[in-house]
């Protein structure tokens, strides 16, 4: 006896069904079912994987859906139905390929236009797509179960008469083998109406877990679906039996109609769906005259080409031009190459901003000439086999970067083109990872939300460092004692190890968008989702129900529109310039550029910033990390910023290669090259295999592989499949002797490729991103002030950057020398800002109306439409002018506290003006809305006088700033630390920013007191104390204990600028906001007075300093005399360390005013305190 589950609910169920797809088929094929359907709640969004790992088991794939169904209309959003219900349950399977189809438009309609709750279709578009569908009546929330447990047998009747006469001999009324409540009466009900009306009957399960023992852990998944308590008496229970019960299990329940079970047997025979692999391009629009997208490409092309590289073409770009175009029309992609040129043609047209490359496609200089990408690959040395490699034909993947702030216009200029219902987003699915389901299983068994919060930050989820719920459990003590302490614990973890990994909700692909031949819905089944990248009314996007992986494999032209934030800050800086001077130019050159693209890759100055360590918002290079080894390895090529993208990452660091990389370059260590026909391909990297193209050109410079063999290859080592591996290398070592290798050395080599490819990263992504990179250091490097105001702009929303980045400005003088005074940021001013930052006259930047909490778009706007007829003059004037409607008084009392009105008194006098002003203006409004401008002609010819603002003092510093504070999220006008400003440098690159990176490090952090909270221990009733301190880059939390804490709890009180400390917390809990805890505090005065810190004067070597310069200099540290020893740095401080020497004599105090006289005769940059523990050499004669 066999049997077959035909009605099967997955973890696509959402929060439903407890099945993952893979262990159905293995539990199917272990109970030597011959097939098996998947029916998930009103969706397919497992079929198409389900499809795949059963056909590659051998179990026969069902693909179905149990749908709802609208007792009327779908449309009609009414409860109408038997019992008030808004939908029916009917479960449709797809005999073939005609069925699947029709599955796949029915289950798109039921979200297009029928939910109401749930995806709903009704009995027109059931009629409409029925061919091809094998139908049964499903549950106990079916139409014909309905209608028979409320004794309505003329509806029953009614209901399975209309499915019979439809699907005619494709209908089954269904009978289920559980015992739940009324479903044994239901049962015989079914039996009856079926021999009533001579329709066949079928046994199903209703399937939601898979074994018994799972029934709690489905349980409480289903108490997370509905938001409830386990104990909650009045929620929603499954029974016990809707487990995946065998054959013979199925049989017993039906002892007396084994037709019930042979009747899955036929339909599973009747069932033949097959998914054929093909490419579904949509047909590009041929303009007149062109009638074949090939020829239509290369002429495009080709008319690119001679533009990027003159005509005619040079003999390589024409060699390798060909090549190329040989293969994209052999593989039938020429329509993909010109959609994607079409809409990016549009962008740059639109003059909406366009990164200059992405991934491997960087590698075909069709491509390039085409405008898809801006970076030449005979230049770079990019290969086009990285990209599309015709030894093993897939669709090609361009994925392109546009300006975040108009992305959408692209996407809404494809639907436009190809048709909205043609375009569609991709779903994607979260899922419930290690601490998302300790959280979700709490919740649901009662646990305090503090109590799940701290088991779950327990277990590690960094990338590559991520433990699943039983491996935390098996390794990690503190977690193993969670689970041990008691059965309550024990079942928060035995449920999360059982839910872990199940789908939990549905959402949208951030940047993901297909492009179909014709409606979406012809080719794959669609949904609408809601949320933050979801659409929302009419003219939403649809999402298909497929993800990437699924859309890839069904052959669906996908790309990703990814919006990248520093495109904008790169074109508002342009533009910016192009407004203030009508040109792009070097001024340390005066060459004036087109475009940031024109500009020169070899311009020392950008390497030099980058080499002091100036990396604060360039474009991938920020992290600290970043920034060491740039400096380590004395940054002054183009090629180092690409080795450095592809090298700062978790593989090359931890095998070492970064640091070979580095020694060899600055010639601690020899390059050495393990072939001598391989220095061609090693020397731009020292002799370390950095890039996946390297694993490719070795391969065919020693074993004669053609680069598509070897990009299989470096796929196989990409991979990490031991036995491709071992297949792929044992070809490389084979071919590569038989050319004459050493069989040693080809081993050696093979190794290599195995342990360095493996990290080996895409340099064609890695170049084009480096010269995203380059364009933002260039800017910062010659336009600091346009570059910072673009950048301050494009992180508006971001307190915490906000901070970093006037930090970056104060900062800026270190990084550049020429600069003599750090860029100044002004609060932001009514009469000047903008909604972004701006660059004003006298080359400063000012705030930008769109950082001020609490002033939206509407009410910065109010402000800029007004401004157009002029500056305001007054308060009253500000208030009379704009639209009170749109800028309330919460954001007026922002704005002032901002200092945004100070041109019109001070703050205190404002804000208790305010009501008065406001209150007058709102008076004069409501006249003028009644009509009584009218009696004195225009409107703003009515008598008024000005209410004047009130005598009051000005608020205390403290007050002020507490308040800038509060309305910006940040002091502006002023910092309590502002008068150690460099004291604070001292101690980079430590600061509230930066303890992340510090887990479980010592640190000593300069701050500020700004809360302290004495707190009572549980344990044993002891005082400890939780600190608040703040930086310039923001707050950080500190923990004193004990006798930490009386020792030092006179010294923490509310504004002290202090010097604490301790060690960041290394716990995984504290990972996101990780505290110090303190082991010693001081006031930060002495440290100054101790003589902690050294005055240093760095000089380049080669600098041409005068002689009077340093005359000048010495009588400047005679006339400061202190602590401090004064130390000069001979050459750059980066990689190996540079000498310095200590003055045997001098000793200078260590404040503004002297260091303001040495930074005026070596320039602002080259002066600042140190610390005083590094090894000195002797000075030379009369310092």
């Amino acid at each position: 006896m066999s049997f077959v589950h035909l009605h099967t609910h997955s973890e696509y169920s959402l929060l439903d069904g407890a099945n993952r797809i893979s262990d159905l088929v293995r539990k199917a094929k272990e109970f030597e079912m011959p097939a098996l359907a998947l029916t998930d709640h009103g969706c397919m969004f497992g079929a198409w994987t389900f499809h795949k790992m059963a056909s590659k088991e051998g179990v026969t794939p069902i693909v179905g859906m149990e749908a709802y169904v609208a007792p009327g209309d779908r449309r009609d959003r009414s409860r109408s139905g038997q019992g008030e219900r808004a939908y029916y349950h009917l479960v449709l399977l797809a005999r073939d390929q005609e069925g699947y189809k029709n599955l796949v438009k029915l289950s798109s309609i039921g979200y297009t236009e029928g939910f109401y709750h749930r995806p709903r279709v009704d009995r027109e578009v059931l009629a409409k797509y029925s061919k091809g569908l094998i139908v049964s009546s499903a549950c106990m929330a079916s139409e014909v179960s309905r209608h028979l447990a409320a004794d309505n047998w003329d509806g029953a009747r009614e209901a399975a008469s209309w499915y019979a006469n439809l699907f005619d001999g494709r209908y089954y009324l269904e009978v289920q083998a559980h015992d739940s409540e009324g479903q044994a009466e239901l049962n015989q009900n079914i039996f009856k109406l079926a021999d009533e009306l001579g329709l066949p009957v079928v046994a199903t399960n209703d399937t939601h877990f898979l074994r018994p023992e799972d029934h709690e852990a489905h349980d409480i998944l289903l108490c997370i679906g509905l938001g409830k308590d386990r104990d909650d008496p009045a929620r929603m229970h499954y029974d016990q039996g809707l487990y995946f019960k065998s054959a013979e299990e199925m049989a017993s329940r039906f002892p007396d109609r084994p037709d019930v079970i042979e009747n899955t047997l036929k339909i599973a025979d009747e069932v033949d769906l097959k998914f054929e692999k093909s490419y579904l391009l949509p047909a590009f629009p041929l303009p007149e005259g062109h009638s074949d997208e090939n020829d239509y490409l290369e002429h495009l092309a080709l008319k690119g080409a001679k533009g990027r590289y003159g005509d005619p073409l040079p003999s390589e770009a024409q060699e390798r031009f060909d090549y190329e175009m040989g293969v994209i029309k052999g593989t039938g992609y020429a329509g993909y190459f010109l959609i994607t040129q079409d809409f990016i043609s549009w962008a740059r047209d639109q003059d909406i901003p366009v990164g200059p490359g992405r991934g491997s496609a960087a590698g075909s200089l069709v491509a390039y000439s085409l405008g898809i990408t801006n970076l030449d690959p005979l230049e770079f040395d990019l290969l086009f086999e990285r990209f599309l490699n015709p030894e093993r034909i897939s669709m090609p993947d361009i994925d392109i970067d546009f300006c975040y702030e108009r992305r959408g216009e692209v996407i809404e200029y494809t639907r436009q083109k190809y048709g909205k219902d043609a375009v569609g987003q991709i779903i994607t699915f979260g899922t419930m990872k290690s601490r998302a389901v300790i959280r979700d299983v709490g919740r649901a068994l009662g646990f305090e939300p503090s109590e799940t919060d701290r088991i779950a930050k327990l277990i590690p989820n960094q990338p590559g460092q991520a433990f699943t719920v039983q491996e935390a459990v098996d390794g990690l003590k503190e977690v193993k004692d969670f689970y041990n302490l008691d059965d309550r614990h024990k079942q928060l973890f035995d449920y999360s190890i059982t839910l872990e990994g199940l789908s939990r909700h549905a959402s949208v692909h951030a940047a993901g968008v297909v492009i179909a031949p014709g409606p979406i819905d012809d080719y794959v089944p669609v949904s609408v989702q809601t949320g933050k990248n979801g659409g929302n009314g009419d003219d939403a996007m649809v999402v298909t129900q497929y993800d990437m992986n699924c859309l890839d494999e069904a052959g669906m032209l996908k790309m990703d529109f990814l919006g990248l934030r520093t495109l904008t800050v790169i074109h508002d800086a342009v533009v910016m310039l192009k407004a203030k001077s009508g040109k792009l130019e070097n001024p340390d050159t005066g060459d004036v550029y087109d475009t940031i693209d024109d500009i020169p890759l070899d311009d020392s100055a950008v390497y030099k910033m980058l080499a002091r360590g100036g990396n604060s918002g360039v474009f991938q290079f920020e992290s600290n990390l970043a920034n060491d080894k740039l400096r380590a390895m004395k940054c002054d090529r183009f090629e180092d910023l690409v080795a450095t993208n592809a090298l700062i990452r978790p593989g090359p660091l931890d095998s070492g290669m970064t640091d070979v990389f580095i020694d060899r370059k600055v010639g601690r260590k020899e390059v050495t090259y393990p072939h001598p026909d391989l220095e061609t391909v090693l020397e731009p990297t020292y002799g370390v295999i950095v890039y996946q193209e390297q694993v490719m050109r070795i391969a065919s410079e020693l074993a004669g592989f053609t680069l598509g063999e070897a990009d299989v290859l470096r796929k196989a080592v990409g991979k990490k499949i031991a036995e491709l591996i071992k297949e792929e290398l044992g070809k490389f070592v084979e071919r590569a002797v038989e050319r004459g290798v050493e069989k040693r050395i080809a081993l050696e080599l093979s190794s290599q490729i195995e342990t360095f490819g493996r990290y080996g990263f895409n340099r064609s992504h890695s170049a084009a991103y480096s010269l995203i990179s380059y364009h933002t250091a260039w800017l910062k490097a010659h336009h600091p002030a346009e570059f910072m105001a673009a950048l301050l702009s494009s992180v508006l929303d971001n307190t915490d950057s906000v901070v970093k980045y006037i930090g970056a400005c104060r900062d800026l003088p270190r990084y550049l020398p020429k600069l003599e005074e750090s860029l100044e940021v002004l609060p932001p001013d009514v009469n000047e800002s903008g909604w972004k930052f701006i660059v004003t006259d006298a080359a400063k930047i000012r705030f930008g109306l769109g950082a001020v909490r609490g002033v939206g778009q509407s009410a910065a706007h109010s402000v800029l439409d007004a401004r157009q007829h002029g500056r305001f003059t007054s308060l009253f004037d500000f208030l009379e002018r704009i639209d009170i409607r749109a800028l309330n008084k919460r954001a007026c009392e922002a704005l002032i506290a901002a200092g945004a009105l100070d041109d019109f008194g001070h703050r205190s006098q404002l804000l208790a003006g305010l009501d008065t002003a406001y209150g007058e203006v709102q008076v004069r409004q409501a006249e003028i809305d009644a009509g009584q401008a009218s009696l004195f002609g225009d409107a703003s010819e009515l008598p008024h006088s000005a209410p004047s603002l009130p005598n009051l003092p000005e608020w205390s510093e403290a007050d002020r700033l507490a308040r800038e504070k509060a309305a910006l999220g940040f002091f502006i006008s002023g910092h309590p630390l502002d008068r150690f400003r460099e004291v604070v440098r001292a101690f980079e690159p430590v600061s509230s920013a930066s303890l992340q990176e510090q887990l479980g490090q010592s640190v000593d952090l300069p701050c500020v007191v700004t809360s302290v909270t004495r707190q009572i221990a549980r344990r044993d009733n002891s005082e400890w104390g939780k600190i608040t301190v703040e930086d310039f880059h923001g707050t950080a939390t500190v923990l004193a204990f004990r006798d930490v804490w009386q020792t030092y709890k006179e010294v923490l009180v509310q504004d002290a600028v202090v010097l604490l400390s301790g060690k960041v917390s290394g716990r995984e809990r504290d990972e996101e906001a990780p505290p110090i805890f303190l082991d010693s505090a001081r006031l930060l005065e002495q440290v100054t007075s101790a003589g902690e810190l050294a005055v240093q004067i760095e000089l380049e070597l080669g600098s041409d300093v005068a002689a009077q310069v340093f005359e000048q200099a010495k009588q400047v540290l005679v006339q400061h005399p202190g602590p401090s020893p004064v130390w000069v740095l001979v050459g750059s401080d980066n990689g190996e360390r540079a000498p310095r020497l200590r003055s045997r004599s001098l000793r200078v105090s260590p404040d503004g005013e002297t260091l303001e006289a040495l930074q005026k005769l070596f320039g602002r940059g080259n002066v600042r305190l140190v610390r005083t523990t590094q090894t000195l050499q002797e000075p030379p004669p009369g310092w």
